[in-house]
């Protein structure tokens, strides 16, 4: 079969310099282990053909040290193993290095949804030109960067890692072997777990070191095809943060954490700009231009700035001399070097005195405990009803008053409710600060009603906030799937209050909305996730369009599939009229930072994907996937199927136990790169409510059998077939984009399970017969995709992704065994506490290079 062009590629860019590479990594000594390198190919062979023989771990590890004389004793045994995780996880550094190192190989700029393509289309198109123009002065795309736990690596290795990739870019050997040996002593892991500031300062190397040019790039571009002037020019890209103002069940984000990385943002923003000031100074050696050279340098250099102006909205006055300085260029000197000050411009326009919007997140639940307590202490008590509280949500949302007030917590209160009182104060102060834009959106999670928002409205004014004068724009989050068909009902109920419509008013008519993946899957199930966050789309924009109001969809997902990853942009680029699209916004987050935005490059193609997405969305409204009612009958029964089907699953007395005693669920609250504990309710007995979505499905993940990203789906397809609609669903499949992205998202994070890892348990006396339901479900579904989809693999239609996918595995494979080897050895009763620690660490340290390597993990 002959390879397409990006096949042979991948294989030439990726797959041989990988081997070569590989075998000059094998020779390094890491700690004066002479021969881990050398037996580590083996030991991958010996797992490899342990696994085809379906043998389980424990027979594979044992039967590779039987090979092996000198390793009789446990303690280098486990020293052994070790030393092999040390080479794994670092392997996987080199593999993504290469892979990027490849990128603008890889991505030749055929792609038909890459913003080239869509440039190259308008260039002599006048009326195409136009309209394009026009779409662009509304649409903005927001990226908002979060800590969710699901890769982490320390600023020191993603330092080592980007120069790796420049190296290789160049084939530079002696460098390459140089940050190979700095790779190898570096450590990856954290001794202690990170505080919300030390996850701010990880993300804020990627706003520093990629998003700082990307952007910048990007909008150059925009602003070269389109014309676009100064004074008209609207904001496309925007940037948002939640490291520090994240509360919703993280209890270490606090007030001083907030503050903390406020001005974090403030420094590095700054840090950004002094550099390319000092770049700028070196050429702008002319006559005309020095006092405005001499007013950029007291703003932005730390040593010559004045203490007050820390304190202060510096981006006016930078803008005003900058601009005064390219009239002089222009004037004087020909221009020379105006395309510097242009630069230098546009960036200080797109990320101002904040460089990203700081968001604060606060679950429904505590607002509600905190607006009780400030309706039994504060001085606007008597302007409410003695029961309110009791009252119907009905009742409440006649009764609730908009009074102003100045109250402050005393320190006697509750730490959330003080915490919550003092942040919305604080947030006056960040604006005042760094301007509005730094800090203007508190979103509630677990958002069930709408006196949800209007009590939070009534926070806000009672903490000296004005309602004349309210710059907040208040964001309901729903993301299960009961609050998810409830949502448009709750968004009616405040279009049509009075007051809440008057801040409309005054906040442009905008409203966005979050609609949240993660947890709607693991309470519903793929299918039913996908199907009900779809529905409220279309329910939310009816409801917004009839009461005018501009909609922003605020999308929560995370890198996998079964989070709501996958390929983001096919969903915006299909959406038809019935969905609100003229803004992007969504969260990235762990291993999505650092595959799709962990370099300039990369991170220009992904957003520009992004871009050409809600363009083309934009211009084809009418033409656009708009799903006719057959495909909706068709869906809503596969998405009801599917919910039973996952429902039963959840209700099977082992679902639980097999994941806290067959994955490493129960030892990832110990595993440190996240401030975020595992689960809500901490000190309680773990419940599947309050586990975290992460933590579900990483602990899936590590299983291999990824079944937050597909179970259920099989089940359902079988249905149709049953019922006679095969035919329907094929045209479905063909027609829609969206049920499309689904199925091939689907296919993806199927690609990453292998029941054979754990074969074994199918013989297993207490989960034996649990596996093999799963195990059966993952093979109905495989063979059903298949055929729906008329390919012979998974993913055939992706051939580069697939392959990709398959190295990472094949990677990774001595993880997940000798992961699953120390699960099954903590089993055995004759442990003491020093051996059960050492298999502990173990699971720990595997876990680690598991998660690395994912790249959209399940």
């Amino acid at each position: 079969m002959k390879l397409s062009q990006k096949e042979f590629v991948f294989n030439n860019e990726v797959v041989t310099r990988f081997d070569l590479y590989n075998s000059l990594f094998l020779t390094l000594p890491f700690y004066q282990v002479k021969y881990t390198g050398t037996l580590l190919p083996f030991f991958k062979s010996h797992v490899e053909e342990g696994i085809s023989k379906k043998l389980s771990p424990v027979e594979i590890i044992e039967s590779f040290f039987n090979k092996y004389q000198q390793y009789i004793k446990d303690a280098d045994r486990f020293h052994l193993l070790f030393r092999f995780i040390q080479y794994i996880e670092r392997q996987v550094v080199l593999f993504d290095a290469i892979e990027d190192s490849a990128f603008s190989k890889l991505e030749t700029g055929d792609d038909s949804s890459s913003m080239q393509v869509l440039l190259q289309q308008v260039i002599n198109q006048p009326d195409t030109h136009a309209k394009v123009r026009a779409a662009l002065q509304k649409f903005s795309l927001r990226l908002v960067l979060t800590a969710h736990p699901t890769q982490f690596y320390p600023g020191s290795v993603l330092g080592i890692i980007t120069e790796l990739t420049e190296a290789l870019k160049v084939n530079n050997i002696n460098q390459i072997y140089l940050l190979l040996q700095q790779l190898g002593k570096t450590p990856f892991l954290n001794k202690e777990k990170p505080t919300p500031v030390d996850e701010a300062v990880s993300l804020a190397w990627f706003l520093e070191n990629v998003f700082y040019q990307s952007a910048s790039s990007i909008k150059e571009k925009l602003d070269t095809e389109f014309d676009f002037l100064a004074e008209e020019e609207h904001q496309t890209l925007e940037l948002g943060f939640w490291p520090g103002g994240d509360r919703d069940g993280n209890p270490n984000v606090n007030l001083q954490a907030t503050q903390a990385v406020t001005e974090l943002l403030r420094k590095v923003i700054y840090r950004c700009y002094a550099r390319d000031y000092k770049e700028l100074r070196k050429r702008l050696t002319f006559r005309g231009v020095e006092q405005y050279m001499a007013e950029l340098d007291k703003q932005l250099n730390k040593e010559t700035r004045p203490v007050e102006l820390h304190s202060k909205n510096q981006q006016a006055i930078i803008l005003e001399n900058l601009e005064a300085i390219k009239k002089v260029l222009q004037k004087e000197h020909d221009g020379l070097f105006s395309n510097l000050v242009d630069d230098l411009i546009r960036k200080v326009k797109i990320f101002g005195n904040y460089f990203a919007t700081l968001d604060i997140r606060q679950d429904s639940r505590i607002l509600r405990k905190t607006h009780q307590y400030c309706l039994r202490e504060s001085p606007i008590r008597h302007r409410f009803p003695k029961d309110y509280y009791d009252q119907t949500e009905e009742e409440k949302l006649k009764n609730i008053r908009f009074v102003e007030a100045d109250f402050y917590s005393p320190d006697l209160a509750d730490d959330m409710v003080k915490d919550t009182l003092d942040t919305i104060r604080y947030m006056r102060e960040i604006q005042e600060m760094n301007g509005e834009k730094a800090c203007h959106r508190f979103i509630i999670s677990n958002c069930q009603q709408a006196s949800d928002i209007l009590q939070l409205v009534n926070l806000f004014l009672w903490s000296g906030w004005k309602a004349d004068s309210l710059t907040i724009d208040f964001v309901p989050l729903f993301e299960t799937v009961n609050d998810l068909q409830e949502a448009a009902g709750i968004m009616e109920k405040l279009y049509t209050n009075p007051f809440y419509t008057a801040h409309l008013k005054k906040r442009n008519n905008r409203q966005t909305i979050m609609l949240g993946f993660s947890d709607s899957t693991k309470d519903g199930g793929y299918l039913m996730a996908n199907w009900s966050i779809y529905k409220a789309k279309v329910e939310l924009t009816a409801m917004s369009r009839k009461y005018d109001i501009d909609l922003a969809f605020f999308d929560g997902r995370g890198g996998p599939p079964a989070r709501g990853g996958g390929k983001t942009h096919r969903f915006y680029a299909s959406m038809g009229h019935e969905i609100a699209n003229d803004y992007i916004q969504l969260t990235i987050q762990g291993q999505t930072i650092s595959t799709q935005y962990g370099s300039v490059d990369s991170a220009r193609f992904n957003m520009e994907q992004l871009i050409n997405a809600g363009i083309v969305s934009a211009l084809n409204q009418e033409n656009g996937d708009t799903i006719d009612e057959n495909g909706r009958e068709l869906i809503q029964n596969m998405a009801d199927e599917s919910y039973r089907y996952f429902m039963e699953l959840r209700g099977n007395p082992l679902f639980l136990p097999y994941l806290e005693h067959l994955s490493p669920l129960k030892l990832l609250s110990e595993i440190n790169i996240s401030s975020r504990p595992v689960k809500r309710n901490s000190g309680a007995e773990l419940k599947l409510e309050d586990l975290r979505a992460i933590s579900f499905v990483t602990a899936w993940s590590q299983l291999k059998q990824n079944i937050p990203g597909f179970y259920g789906v099989g089940a359902a397809l079988k249905k149709m077939e049953q019922e006679g609609k095969w035919e329907d669903l094929k045209n479905l499949y063909r027609q829609s984009s969206f049920f499309k992205t689904i199925i091939d998202n689907c296919m993806m994070s199927m690609s990453k399970s292998n029941f054979n890892i754990t074969a074994t348990l199918a013989n297993d006396p207490v989960y034996g017969a649990f596996w093999t339901m799963l195990k059966n479900e993952y093979e109905l579904t495989s063979s059903l995709l298949l055929k729906l989809s008329d390919t012979k693999v998974l993913m055939e239609e992706s051939p580069v992704e697939r392959q990709s996918i398959a190295l990472r595995e094949k990677i990774i494979l001595p993880l997940v065994v000798i992961q699953h080897y120390a699960l099954q050895q903590l089993n055995s009763p004759e442990l003491n506490q020093e051996t059960t620690n050492l298999y502990n660490k173990l699971i720990i340290r595997t876990v680690y290079g598991i998660v690395n390597a994912g790249r959209n993990l399940a």
